[in-house]
């Protein structure tokens, strides 16, 4: 059987021709989701995936429709290769029921670890060059040096009964912090 899904994403795009040109090519069920390309939660295309069996066919008009991002269309890919249902894009002519099919999934697969280790490569350059900038990682403290070390005297201090004069809620709210920055300078790495 051969199941439809298209998107449509904007309100001036019409889902109908999508549809006519899905039961154009064949599909007995048509599920089409009016959602942009960017939203992870698509309810027609879940339905259509739930529909389908080992052996069907998922026909698309275009690879962007079911696909939100590389990883997403990647793990589509992989849920349908898993099931035994079998992916067509009509516009890129891509039939994975085909010879073609499996090599399609690996150098979809390659394609994504290539862009996975282009991401690590940027950001390792990036750091090295903020570094080589005297820049380091991070967000930046909210308290200067001295207010820092105030911050460690004050949780230090004991009353004659040997409890703490200032509770960290006591501490944050006297700098106008939270409580969690207070115990990041209570850290000894922060003080240095």
């Amino acid at each position: 059987m051969k199941i439809g899904y298209g998107r449509v994403s904007a309100d001036d795009q019409r889902p109908e021709d999508q549809e006519e040109v899905l039961r154009a090519a064949g599909c007995d069920q048509v599920f089409i989701d009016v959602a942009s390309a960017r939203l992870a939660y698509r309810p027609e295309l879940d339905l259509a995936i739930r529909t389908a069996q080992a052996g069907d066919q998922l026909v698309v008009t275009r690879l962007d429709r079911p696909g939100r991002s590389l990883e997403h269309l990647i793990e589509l890919c992989n849920k349908l290769q898993l099931r035994g249902i079998d992916l067509i894009v009509l516009e890129q002519c891509i039939d994975t029921s085909t010879a073609g099919g499996p090599p399609f999934f690996q150098v979809l697969g390659a394609i994504a670890e290539f862009q996975h280790a282009l991401i690590s490569e940027r950001t390792r350059d990036g750091l090295a060059a903020a570094r080589a900038r005297g820049r380091s990682g991070g967000r930046k403290l909210k308290l200067p040096a001295r207010q820092a070390e105030l911050v460690r005297q004050m949780h230090d201090q004991v009353d004659e009964d040997r409890h703490r004069k200032f509770t960290v809620t006591q501490i944050a709210a006297e700098f106008g912090v939270s409580r969690p920055t207070i115990y990041r300078y209570l850290d000894e790495n922060h003080l240095s």
